[in-house]
């Protein structure tokens, strides 16, 4: 199924059927800030595992975002952060950015892992800030990128995303062409931020 949404003009009715479709545990691509992204509701271990499948990756081996619209799901996933990040996240967010935060004991049971760490996103795109208010819980989602190239290339057009995976996910949410960079990744799971991937987002928010 494809879904068009225009993202200055965002259809709620539209955004009620792709809520609806993540509610009965499917799983969706859809534009963030950066590239086209694989996610599905967070309470749904199927469609995790789904996911797993469809990238080709064991669940306790998988590295997902959990994909939020502000910041107030942050105590859910994340054990307390001290006041220096929380400013810089505050700085940076909404936008390209992915923060590794320590864990609480809520993400090893949501993904029946030992798993330390979590990335929290919150992407600068109202698209998937709609889905995500509309459904309220985060997404679990992982970037979308081509695997038959040994080059890792990101997926931009929709119509192109639509013809490779309209079998494999439940709906392909076209908001026109995305990036073809990833997000900045940022650890902050210990006392200072340390950047572990450069892309869109600047630097300059650690200052």
């Amino acid at each position: 199924m494809l879904f068009r949404l225009n993202p200055d003009n965002i259809n709620s009715q539209t955004v009620d059927q792709i809520v609806k479709l993540l509610q009965n545990g499917g799983v969706i691509i859809y534009p963030t800030d950066t590239v086209y992204a694989l996610g599905a509701d967070i309470t749904k271990q199927n469609a995790f595992e789904r996911i797993c499948r469809l990238k080709g990756i064991k669940p306790d081996k998988s590295n997902f975002s959990f994909v939020c619209s502000d910041l107030s799901h942050l105590s859910q996933y994340a054990k307390p952060i001290s006041n220096s990040i929380f400013r810089v996240m505050k700085k940076a967010l909404p936008g390209p950015y992915t923060f590794i935060l320590e864990a609480n004991s809520n993400v090893p049971k949501l993904l029946k892992q030992t798993k330390k760490t979590v990335g929290i996103r919150v992407p600068d795109n109202a698209i998937c800030k709609a889905i995500i208010e509309q459904l309220g819980n985060p997404l679990i989602s992982t970037s979308l990128h081509d695997n038959s190239d040994d080059i890792l290339e990101y997926f931009s057009d929709p119509e192109v995303i639509y013809q490779q995976y309209q079998k494999q996910v439940d709906a392909v949410v076209d908001g026109g062409f995305g990036n073809i960079y990833t997000s900045t990744v940022i650890d902050c799971s210990n006392d200072e931020p340390i950047v572990i991937r450069e892309g869109l987002g600047d630097l300059n928010v650690l200052n």
